[in-house]
């Protein structure tokens, strides 16, 4: 097989992403986090200049040590974190998640190792890593229901609780309908129990901070809240830095501990890292770096403003049309529906129409993670939203929810 000229391949590659979502405009509800051009370009080019170097070398590579250092920091300041904090990146948040349901496990194998199959208890909102973590580690994920305002059940996740539970998870937001979860009476039962308390802020650790900073009313959540040992927060989702970064903190030394992994039965040597893979792309380190660097407190703060505003735009919008938004969102996302329309229905018409369509099942409704791609979308996508109701009404057809995430 003879190689191909670029110029070929960059014609391939345009042509292979031509029927591709068209994300700029805004027709796609999750996947993209989008903070502007000029956040982007920085973003791209701190990730092409350390393009080659690997986040596996920290000894070789130095500037990426500098660079992780820093952004722990930064994430450390922004959590509220303390002298005893720790932390470090990984490539996305399930990759957060593994890393601390596996240190949680491994503190209470430390402590009790007489103890059955260990649990994970957490609401029926909380995000399917815990699961996939659950499965390939040996644990057992319990979910309980939610509060009718969408949000965990304290009361019902400490019925769940058992001498096996070794975690106790709430979600900042959580993912199907953007609320937070009462992260204080939940932090509470942990720490009466002495169990492991896990913040998933995959979503909202790069957004609440700077949403409370701007006055929305948001509880405290994070290391300011006794009880919680650690927290994960996706740089790559609204730290608006490449993919394939993530970051993992924790209240202290002794849980920090349990992220890393050490093996030197081999004739190579001490074989140590803080993630779950060993290679690292050096440009989403660098990238996060660049970015958090280049935006600052400022930047943030701005960006988060106007999607909270655009948020707030889609709620009247959807909420005028007869779709009601679930519970109270006050970050990112949110869902929005009713039983007295077929979602499925409007959906496809959404579909035929060119939107890329999220959807929740419990209750049937819509979904969105918004960025601000959506900004000027709003009015487009809710008049395509009004039509696509009305022809529903008028000729119902029978549908089911494409739930896939």
């Amino acid at each position: 097989m003879q190689g191909t000229p670029w110029p070929e391949l960059q014609d391939q590659l345009r042509e292979a992403g031509k029927d591709d979502v068209d994300w700029r405009n805004g027709r796609v509800p999750m996947f993209i986090h989008y903070a502007g051009e000029d956040v982007l370009e920085v973003a791209k080019q701190a990730y092409l200049m350390y393009f080659s170097e690997n986040g596996l070398g920290l000894r070789a590579f130095r500037s990426l040590a500098k660079f992780e250092s820093e952004v722990v920091e930064m994430g450390l300041g922004l959590l509220h974190g303390g002298p005893l904090t720790r932390g470090a990146m990984t490539t996305g948040g399930t990759e957060s998640i593994f890393l601390a349901v596996k240190a949680a496990r491994d503190l209470a194998k430390k402590r009790d190792s007489g103890r059955g199959k260990p649990q994970i208890v957490m609401a029926c909102s909380a995000h399917p890593a815990f699961d996939k973590a659950a499965h390939f580690m040996g644990l057992e994920a319990v979910r309980t229901p939610l509060q009718a305002d969408f949000r965990a059940d304290p009361a019902a996740i400490e019925a769940a609780i058992t001498p096996n539970t070794v975690m106790i998870v709430g979600s900042v937001p959580a993912y199907p309908h953007g609320v937070i979860d009462p992260i204080g009476e939940i932090a509470a039962l942990a720490q009466a129990r002495e169990i492991w308390m896990h913040v998933d802020g995959c979503v909202g650790g790069y957004f609440a901070p700077f949403a409370k900073q701007l006055g929305e009313a948001i509880p405290d959540w994070d290391f300011l809240v006794p009880g919680v040992t650690s927290i994960s927060a996706d740089l790559h989702k609204y730290g608006y830095t490449a993919k394939g970064a993530s970051t993992l903190f924790f209240r202290d030394a002794e849980s920090f501990a349990g992220m890393g992994w050490t093996f030197d039965n081999w004739p190579r040597g001490q074989y140590f890292t803080n993630t779950l893979v060993g290679t690292r792309a050096g440009g989403a380190i660098a990238s996060a770096w660049a970015v958090m660097k280049y935006l600052g407190e400022s930047g943030y703060q701005r960006v988060t403003q106007r999607v909270i505003a655009t948020r707030r735009a889609l709620q009247e919008g959807t909420t005028s049309l007869g779709l009601p938004t679930f519970g109270d969102p006050k970050l990112s996302i949110l869902a929005y529906g009713s039983e007295e329309h077929n979602i499925a229905d409007i959906g496809l018409r959404m579909t035929a129409r060119n939107w890329t369509v999220g959807y929740v099942t419990t209750p049937p409704g819509f979904h969105q993670m918004l960025n601000l791609t959506h900004e000027p979308a709003i009015a487009r996508y809710l008049t395509d939203l009004a039509e696509s109701m009305r022809e529903a009404s008028a000729s119902p057809r029978a549908g089911k929810l494409n739930s896939q995430y």
